[in-house]
């Protein structure tokens, strides 16, 4: 065991280190769920900054029975349920155009593949927020505002998560694409047969990033949406602090619970997701 000059072993120290990194990570999470549990807007300011903002006396679920709900002051049941609807069509409609993208740069017979991939691959570097204008234009003009299709079809296709398909079909054997194609597979089916099943770690992955991007979007929902008719609910909390008077019991459980679906989604899929990088890092 490895010892510093003082005789502290070099285990003390990581482990110290750990705990620290913890602690700094999860404090606010902490901080979070206890405020969300307290009913008096003006306790929580004033237990912010002590030990006591770690503490409930009385813990009550009263903000979260206020809050949720499909109408009234906050009505965050309906912001809940169009979040859930654009992360479901963004999924779906995003795996199917990523992962049939990606097999065709990974075994598709057309010229020009490896300047397409190049291609795809350097548009990754583009910020969102730049091209949000001219497509707030086209949206607009395809009378999409407003709506759920227009917070679902722009970010259905990502280049990052094509690469991520190519990267994981290309690894694929390719005898086993020569033994479909002798078979007379058609490339579609040999997508949807073949690849799709065997890429459950790539799917996983990509549904993981894709679901906490498009969860936590919000520039996008501010520009696209005027009503609340398909507002996602990062939306709707940052409404909170637009009135005269902040209600921090509110602010709390509604963060709460936007949080508590994502966290959801990430501990079904993070198996794989795990799996997918750590194989990604050793084949890399």
């Amino acid at each position: 065991m490895f010892k510093s000059q003082n005789g502290v072993s070099l285990r003390t120290v990581q482990l110290v280190t750990a705990i620290c990194v913890s602690l700094i990570l999860i404090a606010p999470l902490v901080m979070l769920f206890v405020a969300s549990l307290k009913t008096d807007r003006f306790e929580i300011m004033a237990d912010m900054g002590s030990w006591r903002a770690f503490w409930v006396s009385t813990p009550s679920f009263d903000n979260f029975a206020e809050i949720m709900s499909f109408s009234g002051p906050y009505g965050f049941a309906r912001y809940l349920v169009n979040s859930l609807i654009i992360l479901v069509g963004t999924l779906g409609l995003g795996i199917i155009f990523c992962s049939m993208a990606g097999y065709v740069l990974a075994r598709g017979s057309m010229r020009g593949r490896a300047a397409l991939l190049a291609a795809v691959i350097s548009l990754y570097i583009i910020p969102q927020e730049s091209i949000m204008m001219p497509l707030l234009l086209i949206v607009t003009r395809m009378g999409l505002g407003d709506g759920f299709l227009a917070q679902i079809l722009p970010w259905a296709a990502n280049p990052i998560y094509i690469f991520i398909f190519y990267q994981f079909f290309s690894q694929i054997p390719i005898e086993i694409h020569e033994a479909a194609t002798l078979d007379g597979t058609k490339p579609f089916q040999a997508w949807r047969y073949v690849y799709m099943p065997m890429s459950v770690p790539a799917t996983a992955t990509v549904a993981i990033l894709m679901g906490i991007e498009s969860w936590n979007q919000y520039l996008w929902p501010v520009l696209i949406t005027q009503t609340s008719y398909a507002r996602p609910i990062s939306v709707a909390i940052a409404a909170i602090f637009g009135n005269d008077e902040i209600y921090w019991n509110y602010a709390m459980a509604a963060s709460v619970t936007m949080m508590i679906p994502i966290l959801i989604f990430y501990m079904l899929f993070q198996r794989w997701f795990v799996s997918s990088f750590i194989s990604s890092a050793v084949k890399g």
